[in-house]
Parts: C-alpha cells; sequence; structure tokens
C-alpha cells in the first residue's frame, strides 16, 4: 500500500491527537488522585484491606520502628486518609495499655490506593522495660489490633513484643497512612 504524503500526514495527526487525549486524561486522573481530590474516589472499607508488618524492624536507642503494611485486595480504587487506631493485645485478644499516639510529622493527606497496591505507615514502639515498672506493668503482647484509617473493623498483625498493660504511658506511636509500600530501614 502506498501512501501520499497528504493521507499520511492525517494519519500521523490523528495519532498524534488520540496520544495527547489520552496523556491528558491519564494527567487529570492521576491529578486529581493525589492532589486532594480523594472526592471522587471512595472510602477504603476494611474488609478490602489487608494489614501486614514490614520485617525487620528498625530498631533505635530505646525503641524499634515497623512499617505497617495496607494493601488493597479489592477490585476497585479506594482512598485512606489520617491515622490508623493501633493497639497492642495479648493472646486473648484483650488491649494491652493505651492506644497508640499520634506522631504529626507528616501532615495527612489522602492516599489513593489501587487494587493490589499497598499504603503504609510507620509504628514506633518505645522500649517498655526502661519505664517505670509500677507505671507500666510489663507484659507479652503477641499482636497488633490495626484498624486502617477512618474504619470500624481491625485486622490482627501478630508480633511478640514488651508492652505496658496499665493505661496511661504511650509506648506506642504512629504516623499518618503514606502512599505506597514502606520499606524496612528506609520509608518514613
Amino acid at each position: 500500500m502506498h501512501l501520499t504524503a497528504a493521507r499520511a500526514m492525517a494519519v500521523l495527526t490523528a495519532v498524534i491527537a488520540v496520544a495527547l487525549g489520552t496523556t491528558a486524561a491519564v494527567a487529570a486522573n492521576a491529578g486529581s488522585a493525589n492532589a486532594g481530590g480523594a472526592s471522587a474516589v471512595p472510602a477504603c472499607s476494611a474488609s478490602h484491606l489487608r494489614v501486614w508488618i514490614g520485617l525487620p524492624g528498625d530498631g533505635a536507642a530505646g525503641s524499634v520502628s515497623y512499617e505497617l503494611q495496607i494493601s488493597n485486595i479489592s477490585r476497585a480504587r479506594c482512598s485512606l486518609f489520617g491515622f490508623p487506631g493501633v493497639s497492642a493485645v495479648n493472646n486473648q485478644g484483650k488491649q494491652l495499655g493505651s492506644a497508640a499516639a499520634r506522631d504529626h510529622t507528616f501532615a495527612a493527606k489522602p492516599v489513593t490506593v489501587s487494587p493490589g497496591r499497598t499504603a503504609h505507615f510507620l509504628l514506633k514502639i518505645t522500649n517498655v522495660l526502661a519505664l517505670q515498672p509500677s507505671a507500666c506493668k510489663p507484659a507479652n503482647a503477641t499482636g497488633l489490633r490495626v484498624f486502617p484509617p477512618n474504619t470500624a473493623r481491625s485486622s490482627f498483625v501478630p508480633l511478640s513484643f514488651k508492652a505496658c498493660s496499665k493505661k496511661g504511658p504511650r509506648y506506642l506511636s504512629t504516623r499518618v497512612v503514606r502512599p505506597q509500600a514502606g520499606i524496612p530501614g528506609f520509608s518514613q
């Protein structure tokens, strides 16, 4: 088949127009998801999320930090915003001590999580053996109860560590949910 120069130019112009239109649509969708446009993306439901821990932890003087991952196991995009709820639990599932405090190092921003993708947040656990024993009453935790932001259903994440059984001391702290999977020892 032999194309004339005018016909070739028309085909090339059509291909460029389609490509530019597709690029503009993708950019518009990406911008709305990342720039606070989460109102167009429904909030994540706890039943569509899987919470898991990125190991190993990142130790520092008197504490260890873990990247907790929140994966979207549904077939639709959804959004997370703000702080998760986290508490230590014993082998009967009973909460040990106070729930995690909120670390405001980063401002909360909507995080859109596509199907099969993951967001993360940082959890810091203070060494409770350095606290006053009478104020803490150290006990063995067998895991974490994690409520993804703005959900009413929790997930159990297995993790053994020393916790306070007495309410008061804030030995756990969390940061806001952030985009993408967290890398232990690297992400914040």
